[in-house]
C-alpha cells in the first residue's frame, strides 16, 4: 500500500491523473478564474470550449438490487462523476477513467474516488462485467446508472472528456513534480520525484504493463500527478500569471462535455462556494477490491469488496466521508 503523503515527504504533493480526472480541476480552477480579473475572456474560453448533452444522466435514481428505490437524503453535498477515454486504438468506446467526486455539503471538503475500468459490478439491463464496459454498452447514462446501483448514491453532474489536450495543460503550468512509487523505463521515469513536462506526463500516466499491479498501480500514479497538477494550478505563479491561467483554462476545457445542468453559471456557483478550498481539502481513495480474478470470458478483473462498498456509498450518502475508514486513501 502506499503511504499518505501530504505535501511533505519533502513534502509530498500527490493525487490522481489523466485529463477526465482533471474535470474538477477545470470546474473549480476555471470556475474560480473567472469571477477574477479578465472574466469576459475567460468565461469566453470556458462556453466555447464547453460543450453539453442531453441524456447524460438517468431519468431514474439508484435502486437496490430488488429493484426498489434508495432514499436519498436533502443536502448531503455534490457527487459528480468524470469520465475518460484514451483515444488511442484499442481503448475507444470503454471509460479509461472513473472517477466520483463528491464535494461536501459544507464545501469544505472534496473526496475523489477512483474506479478501476476493470472493476466487476452489475451492469442494469446486462449481466456483471467491467465496470469500464457500461460506457461502451449506453454511453454516460448507464454508466452513472450503474454507479447510482452500485453505491446506491445520486449523482447530481458527469463530465467526459479524452486525451487531447492534456499535454497542452500540464506544459500550460509550466510542468509538474511528481513522486512515483515507481520506476519505468518509458518517459525515464524514476522511483522518487519526476520532474514531468506535458510529453512525460502524459507517458506517467499511461504507464501500466510494466508496473507491480498494473491499471491499480496506474490509478495510483494518476492520483499523484492530479494532486501535482493541482497545487501547480493553484500557485501564485500560474494564478497571478494571465497568460499561463487563460493557456491552462483553454488546455483544460478542450474536449469537455458536461451534462445540461452543468452550465458556466452552476460552475461559477460552485467556484465561489470552494474558494477556501485547500490541497489538504481533497482526499483521492480507491473504490474497495478484495483482490484479482478471472471473469467468465477469461479477462482478468477486480472483485468488488462488497462490504467495504456497501460503507463507501452510505457515507458519500449520508455526507459522513470523513468518518470512511475502509476506504483506501491514497496520496
Amino acid at each position: 500500500m502506499l503511504d499518505e503523503f501530504t505535501e511533505e515527504k519533502e513534502q509530498t504533493p500527490s493525487r490522481a491523473g489523466r485529463k477526465v480526472l482533471t474535470g474538477f480541476l477545470v470546474l473549480l480552477l476555471a470556475g474560480v478564474a473567472i469571477v477574477g480579473g479578465f472574466a469576459i475572456y475567460l468565461a469566453t474560453i470556458v462556453t466555447t470550449n464547453v460543450s453539453s448533452e442531453a441524456d447524460m444522466l438517468p431519468s431514474m435514481g439508484p435502486t437496490r438490487a430488488d429493484g426498489s428505490p434508495v432514499e436519498i437524503l436533502d443536502e448531503t453535498g455534490m457527487n459528480i462523476l468524470f469520465v475518460g477515454a484514451d483515444t488511442r486504438p484499442g481503448d475507444v468506446g470503454r471509460s479509461d477513467v472513473i472517477v466520483l467526486a463528491h464535494i461536501t455539503e459544507e464545501r469544505d471538503k472534496v473526496y475523489l474516488t477512483h474506479f478501476p475500468r476493470d472493476l466487476y459490478v452489475p451492469i442494469p439491463g446486462r449481466d456483471n462485467d467491467k465496470i469500464n464496459a457500461a460506457y461502451a454498452y449506453g454511453g454516460t447514462s448507464l454508466l452513472v446508472e450503474t454507479m447510482q446501483n452500485l453505491l446506491g448514491v445520486e449523482i447530481h453532474h458527469v463530465a467526459k472528456t479524452d486525451f487531447e489536450g492534456f499535454q497542452g495543460m500540464t506544459d500550460a503550468v509550466g510542468g509538474v513534480r511528481v513522486y512515483a512509487e515507481e520506476a519505468s523505463e518509458r518517459g525515464e521515469i524514476q522511483q522518487g520525484w519526476n520532474d514531468l513536462d506535458g510529453e512525460r506526463a502524459l507517458v506517467f500516466v499511461r504507464e501500466r504493463y510494466t508496473l507491480s499491479q498494473g491499471d491499480i498501480s496506474r490509478g495510483f500514479r494518476q492520483q499523484a500527478f492530479i494532486k501535482a497538477l493541482m497545487l501547480k494550478a493553484l500557485s501564485r505563479e500560474v494564478i497571478t500569471n494571465p497568460i499561463r491561467l487563460a493557456q491552462f483554462v483553454d488546455a483544460a476545457t478542450q474536449n469537455l462535455v458536461v451534462d445540461e445542468d452543468l452550465d458556466l453559471n452552476e460552475m461559477r456557483k460552485l467556484a465561489f462556494s470552494m474558494t477556501g478550498l485547500r490541497g489538504d481539502d481533497v482526499v483521492f481513495i480507491t473504490a474497495p477490491f478484495s483482490g484479482f480474478g478471472t471473469a467468465p470470458d477469461g479477462g482478468s478483473i477486480e472483485i468488488v469488496d462488497e462490504p467495504a462498498m456497501e460503507q463507501l456509498g452510505s457515507a458519500i450518502r449520508t455526507d459522513t466521508m470523513e468518518t470512511y475508514s475502509d476506504a483506501r486513501v491514497t496520496p
